[in-house]
């Protein structure tokens, strides 16, 4: 029993520091497990901080996104100042400087033809000769009348010189006389009467032969031997033997259009240009217009002439008419597809500040094409939008797309 106690004394400090380390190490735990708690709140705070911020911050990266993405890009140039002597091309009608049918002056059969078309004849050229029987029977009893009459009137100067004598011897009363002195005026007028009925009828014989008015090119020859000619004198439609045009000289007329009827001026100098001549220009010289602007074309017709010695230009020709314009406007040239054309009338989209749309109205002058000549609107430091949207709008923000130029100046 003593051992037993002994043994319980010895073990008692033993079991005692046991259970103080049991509650040493219990509490231990338990704050172990409070940090660990702490820390899992606080790991799970920031998680959720992070989460919400960089959805925060993703939100508004991608509505950044969207706003520039809606901003347009676009592309911009600069208008090309045009000379100061502006060219225009027009088209041109070449006619011969002087041009004209020839009709016969009397009526019979053509008897023979001198000349066809393509020839080049003179002034005072035969052309043709008509066989005219009715005129010659016609002259020949003319001349019959007219020798007719002289007889008769040599009778009655006879007959009223002597009445004349007598009645100085009062052998004939004076209304004899009378009588004798009026039927010779009578007679001398019924000579006259013939005479020119025979000058007449000579010079309707002479127009059986035709001649060239001025040296020319045969154009047309519209009749044949033995062909019935009528000179339009019996009623009937009188018709077109032959063509005559002068070609040494020809004239051409253009329609200018009324934005440059001001400079048009005589003595300005013009090139011709004809597709059957591939680079060659022919000079010609403006001489006259008609002064009047053409209320259908709202055009000015304007006469150019040019010498054509060597026949290589021919009349009724196409051709393309080169003026070099002078003029005190500046004007620029733009490409067709920075042209806005609207209801309003013609626009450009200019970028102001590189930043936003501007849109201006233009006036436009000739189109080339693939370019317009724009004659007021602009200054010449703009940038021009190429390719813009019908949507765009003034004050719309735009962006340039990268390495496009500003332009120097503000819009």
């Amino acid at each position: 029993m003593e051992d037993l106690a002994n043994r319980r004394e010895r073990q008692a400090p033993l079991v005692k520091d046991r259970e103080e380390h049991i509650r040493s190490s219990a509490s231990g735990s338990a704050a172990t497990r409070v940090i660990l708690l702490l820390l899992t709140v606080l790991i799970v705070t920031f998680a959720v901080i992070s989460g919400i911020s960089s959805r925060h911050e993703a939100n508004a990266q991608l509505a950044q996104e969207t706003h520039e993405l809606a901003i347009p890009t676009v592309m911009v140039i600069h208008p090309k100042r045009g000379a100061p002597q502006q060219e225009i091309i027009l088209p041109g009608d070449m006619q011969p400087y002087t041009d004209a049918p020839i009709y016969a002056r009397t009526n019979g059969y053509l008897k023979r033809w001198q000349v066809d078309i393509g020839a080049h004849v003179k002034a005072g050229q035969l052309l043709a000769e008509i066989d005219t029987p009715e005129i010659d029977q016609q002259l020949e009893q003319a001349r019959a009348d007219l020798a007719t009459a002289e007889a008769n009137l040599r009778l009655a100067e006879i007959t009223a010189t002597r009445y004349k004598d007598l009645l100085k011897t009062e052998s004939v009363a004076q209304q004899d006389v009378d009588n004798a002195t009026g039927s010779l005026e009578a007679r001398r007028t019924t000579v006259e009467s013939a005479k020119s009925n025979v000058r007449r009828l000579e010079q309707m014989q002479s127009f059986k032969k035709i001649y060239a008015p001025f040296d020319g090119l045969i154009t047309a020859r519209n009749t044949d031997i033995g062909a019935l000619i009528d000179s339009g004198s019996s009623g009937g439609p009188a018709r077109e033997l032959f063509h005559i045009a002068a070609v040494k000289q020809l004239r051409v007329y253009v329609n200018v259009p009324q934005v440059y009827s001001p400079l048009i001026r005589p003595g300005l100098r013009a090139e011709l240009a004809l597709s059957e001549y591939p680079g060659r220009r022919f000079e010609g010289t403006l001489v006259r217009n008609s002064g009047s602007i053409d209320n259908t074309t709202r055009t000015l017709l304007t006469e150019i002439d040019v010498n054509n010695p060597l026949g290589e230009l021919r009349p009724g020709s196409y051709v393309e008419v080169h003026l070099k314009l002078p003029t005190s406007v500046t004007t620029f040239t733009l490409p067709i597809n920075a042209v806005i054309f609207r209801a309003a009338g013609m626009q450009v989209a200019t970028v102001k500040d590189g930043k936003t749309i501007a849109l201006i109205p233009i006036t436009p002058g000739r189109d080339f094409g693939t370019e317009m000549e724009i004659l007021a609107g602009l200054k010449g430091d703009e940038s021009v939008v190429i390719n813009p949207s019908d949507s765009l709008a003034n004050g719309q923000a735009v962006r340039l797309a990268q390495g496009q130029p500003i332009a120097e100046g503000k819009q």
